[in-house]
């Protein structure tokens, strides 16, 4: 028995903006101390009024754009109602009826809905009897968007939240780190035998793509399970254990009307087009290459494979460092192949995930990949001095000329070490003309070992084969 897995996805996403979404207390992620960043009107202090952050909704319009959604011209806050120790004020500011932005898609999945809420507070359990609240987060502006129930598998959905991950990241609205909670994903997974939708379990706060994958996988196995023993799915809210890779039951999962819903009242009604700013034209204007477009040029434009691309886009250092070589070698594909080669194995290894501090050397980094694409120096050559370009800097040439590693190229003086070699290895001469053409390879290995690598390969292999076509 077969059954049809059917995924819908909630991202929140922690924008980044100065201040916090309805006061202007410090938004800031990485303050260690406890409530700090807090003030009256986050705090849910009886007569306080919230004002909203602009840059939090233009944030969310230039995310709604980018992912080719409709952009609502109407829209207002209104008032989630529930009770929990990290809701200061008993109830969270969010949109239900209203929201920013409606439909787009992300990687071929369809979206429903992208809208703009104020974060929790945030809670620690781990202090034994009593569990403690740090409401610097209560407040913060929090981007939510969902998905439409279209997603079939673990990978689509971990592939997804990705890519979602990556478009923040482009357009400055979230750092979207996942381990810092910038970014907290939450899958509906429910599974059936037609194409009836089966009951819907929702899996909160998953903190990883790992995570997100795990957790899916296990869940749809776990309610197909049950389907087979003939027992029912019950709608709920569970948790994700990473440790012993497992759901757990958390509570009941609540319906809309649960949070009785209504329009904020200390909060005006928006009217997008009344605020130039919020103009598609202006808009626009701020939206950067979207990283899906810029891995499809890098491989149609340069001909580097999909790996390269895929990691100078999940990378912006490295590929700002790739767009920048590119520039400097005019187009060149053949010199920007070799240049992509370079910095995705050796380069990278070299400096780690510091991309930047590499940027300044990039002229003499070009120059370098122009000497190895020319045979100037060898492979062996282009990496030692790529290996001093990045814990020294420095010019290549000379690094090349003082180190002894410019290929010899004078056919002159490299006829007469051919002669030697061929006549050294009579045996191997016979081979090549019996039609065992890889032998040339091991004459073309001894004459390089005779002028202790400084011979250019290619030119030893041109000259070898005249030789041996008249010999």
């Amino acid at each position: 028995m077969e059954f049809k897995p059917t995924i819908g996805l909630e991202i929140h996403s922690e924008l980044k903006t100065e201040t916090k979404m309805f006061c202007n207390s410090k938004n800031d992620p990485d303050e260690k101390r406890p409530n700090v960043n807090i003030c009256p009107i986050c705090m849910g202090h009886p007569g306080t009024l919230p004002v909203i952050n602009k840059a939090a909704v233009k944030h969310v319009l230039k995310v709604g754009l980018a992912v080719g959604g409709t952009l609502a011209d109407f829209t207002e806050f209104d008032r989630k109602n529930y009770f929990y120790p990290d809701l200061p004020k008993g109830y969270q500011i969010s949109q239900y009826k209203y929201p920013l932005v409606s439909g787009g898609n992300i990687a071929g999945v369809l979206l429903e809905r992208i809208h703009l809420e104020e974060d929790t507070a945030r809670s620690t359990h781990d202090t034994g009897d009593y569990s403690l609240v740090d409401f610097n987060r209560a407040g913060v502006p929090l981007m939510e968007l969902v998905t439409k129930p279209v997603v079939k598998t673990a990978e689509e959905a971990s592939f997804f939240a990705k890519e979602l991950q990556l478009l923040l990241q482009y357009l400055g609205a979230s750092d979207a780190n996942m381990e810092k909670g910038e970014m907290r994903v939450e899958a509906n997974i429910s599974v059936s035998e037609s194409e009836t939708f089966g009951t819907k379990v929702e899996v909160k706060n998953l903190n990883s793509f790992k995570s997100v994958e795990r957790a899916i996988a296990y869940e749809i196995k776990r309610q197909s399970d049950l389907l087979k023993r003939g027992e029912k799915v019950v709608q709920e809210t569970r948790g994700w254990d990473d440790n012993k890779g497992k759901t757990f039951s958390q509570r009941l999962k609540e319906e809309s009307h649960d949070y009785r819903y209504f329009p904020e009242p200390d909060l005006p009604k928006l009217r997008i087009s009344t605020v130039p700013e919020f103009s598609k034209e202006n808009l626009k204007k701020e939206i950067p290459e979207l990283p899906w477009k810029r891995r499809e040029r890098y491989q149609m434009e340069f001909g580097i494979t999909k790996e390269d691309a895929d990691m100078y886009v999940s990378d912006k250092a490295f590929g700002d460092l790739f767009g920048k070589a590119a520039q400097e070698l005019k187009g060149d594909k053949k010199l920007i192949k070799l240049a992509s080669n370079y910095i995705a194995s050796d380069l990278r290894s070299l400096i780690g995930r510091d991309a930047h501090t590499f940027i300044d050397n990039i002229t003499s980094f070009t120059e370098l990949i122009t000497m190895a694409h020319e045979g100037i120096i060898s492979s062996r050559g282009t990496k030692d001095i790529l290996g001093i370009l990045v814990a020294e800097g420095g010019n290549p040439r000379e690094i090349a000329e003082k180190m002894n590693l410019l290929q010899q190229s004078d056919e002159g003086a490299l006829q007469t070490i051919i002669e030697k070699i061929v006549a050294e290895h009579p045996n191997v001469v016979a081979d090549f003309k019996a039609g065992k053409e890889r032998s040339i390879q091991f004459l073309i290995g001894q004459a390089m070992k005779e002028t202790k690598g400084s011979a250019n390969p290619k030119v030893l292999e041109k000259l070898l084969r005249e030789w041996l076509s008249k010999a």
